[in-house]
C-alpha cells in the first residue's frame, strides 16, 4: 500500500470506530478496543513487513493535512468520549469501560504522535494546534520540554525523559513528569528573556483548565474526573514510549569533558509496519533525533549495526515495560549486547 494511504487508514479508522462506539456502544466500542490492543499487534507479527525508506528528499504534501485532520478528530473525540462515559449516554457500564480503554489507547498512540509532529513543523498555526492537543491531555509543557530539553540532552543524565538502566517505569514516570515540567519552564523562561507576551506555560495551563471545565460542563464532577483520568492515561503512554525508546542508553563523554552528539545508537527503534503507520513512524526514533524537522513519512530506519532495535513492536514493548521483572529479562541482555557491539554506554 502507498505510504500516505496506509498512515491515514491506520490512524483514522479507530476514530470512526470511536465515533460509532460513542453513539451505539456494544460491538463498536469492543471493535475499537480490539483494533488498538490486538489487531495492531497481530498485523505486525503475522505479516512481518518493513515499510521501505522513502527516497532522500522526498516530499509528502498530504502529510500535514493528515496531521490537521487527526488533531481536529482528537479535539472532537475527547469531549464526546467524556460525555459517553460520564454523561447520560445510555451506555451500559461495561460499554463505558471498554470505550474508555479503547479511546484512551487512541489518544495515547495516535494523538500523541500527531501532536509531536505538529510541534516540530515550522508553521506556527500547526505548532499551536499540536500544543492544544497536548494541553487537552494536561501535558502542554511537553511542547517546550521536548524541543528545548529532550532534543538537546537526550541520552544523558541531564534529560529527565531518558530512562536509566535498571530504572522501572514506575520510578521513571514521576521523575520524568516533574523534571520535564521544571526544565521546560526554565528553558522557555531563558529563551523569552526580554520578550513580551504571555509565558507559554500560562497558555498551557489555561487550555488545561478550560479542558477540565469542559468536562465539568458535559457531565459535572464525574465529567471532570473522567477527563482527568483519560488525560493522564493518554500522556502516560507518551512517557511510556519515551521510557522504552531511550532505555539504558547514554552518550559517551569526550576527552574535553563534553558529550558526543546524539546519534542513531542513542534510541531504540522498531521496524514493524502497522504499528509504525498507526503511530506516524514514531518507532523510527533514531532518525527523528537526527532530523527533527523531517516529516514523519520520510523517517528512515538505520542499519542494525548502527542503532539498537527493540525485540517486539513498540506498543508490545510498552506493555512489557509495565511488568518490571519481565522487562528486565527481555531487555537487559539486549542492552548489554548493544553496549558491547554498538559502543553505547548504560546509564
Amino acid at each position: 500500500m502507498p505510504r500516505m494511504p496506509l498512515f491515514a487508514l491506520a490512524a483514522l479508522l479507530p476514530f470512526g470506530l470511536l465515533a460509532l462506539g460513542v453513539q451505539f456502544g456494544g460491538v463498536w466500542a469492543l471493535a475499537l478496543l480490539l483494533y488498538m490492543g490486538v489487531l495492531t499487534t497481530l498485523l505486525d507479527q503475522m505479516t512481518p513487513l518493513v515499510a521501505p525508506d522513502a527516497p532522500e528528499g522526498a516530499e509528502f504534501p498530504a502529510a500535514d493535512a493528515l496531521l490537521i485532520v487527526l488533531a481536529l478528530a482528537h479535539l472532537l473525540a475527547f469531549p464526546l468520549v467524556v460525555w459517553a462515559i460520564a454523561g447520560p449516554s445510555g451506555l451500559a457500564g461495561w460499554e463505558r469501560a471498554v470505550l474508555a480503554i479503547g479511546a484512551g489507547q487512541w489518544f495515547g498512540q495516535v494523538s500523541n504522535p500527531c501532536a509531536h509532529e505538529l510541534i516540530h513543523r515550522g508553521n506556527r498555526l500547526l505548532y499551536w494546534l499540536g500544543v492544544t492537543v497536548y494541553a487537552t491531555m494536561l501535558f502542554g509543557h511537553h511542547a517546550s520540554a521536548h524541543r528545548l530539553v529532550h532534543h538537546r540532552h537526550a541520552a544523558s543524565l541531564e534529560d529527565p525523559n531518558t530512562a536509566r538502566g535498571g530504572e522501572t517505569f514506575y520510578q521513571f514516570w514521576p521523575r520524568a513528569w516533574a523534571g520535564s515540567f521544571r526544565l521546560g519552564r526554565l528553558a522557555e523562561t531563558a529563551r523569552r528573556r526580554g520578550k513580551g507576551g504571555l509565558h507559554p506555560y500560562v497558555i498551557y495551563g489555561a487550555i488545561s483548565v478550560a479542558s477540565l471545565m469542559m468536562g465539568y460542563a458535559l457531565a459535572g464532577i464525574g465529567g471532570a474526573v473522567v477527563w482527568l483520568v483519560l488525560a493522564v492515561f493518554g500522556h502516560s503512554q507518551l512517557l511510556l514510549a519515551d521510557y522504552v525508546q531511550h532505555y539504558g542508553l547514554l552518550r559517551a563523554t569526550r576527552p574535553d569533558g563534553g558529550q558526543e552528539p546524539v546519534s542513531d545508537r542513542h534510541s531504540w527503534n522498531a521496524p514493524h509496519w502497522f504499528s509504525s503507520a498507526l503511530m506516524l513512524n514514531a518507532p523510527r526514533h533514531s532518525d527523528h533525533h537526527a532530523h527533527p524537522s523531517r516529516p514523519y513519512p520520510a523517517l528512515r530506519l538505520p542499519e542494525r549495526s548502527q542503532a539498537p532495535y527493540l525485540p517486539y513492536p513498540l506498543p508490545v514493548c510498552c506493555v512489557l515495560a509495565l511488568v518490571p521483572p519481565h522487562w528486565k529479562r527481555v531487555m537487559h541482555r539486549r542492552l548489554e549486547r548493544w553496549q558491547r557491539e554498538g559502543g553505547a554506554t548504560e546509564l
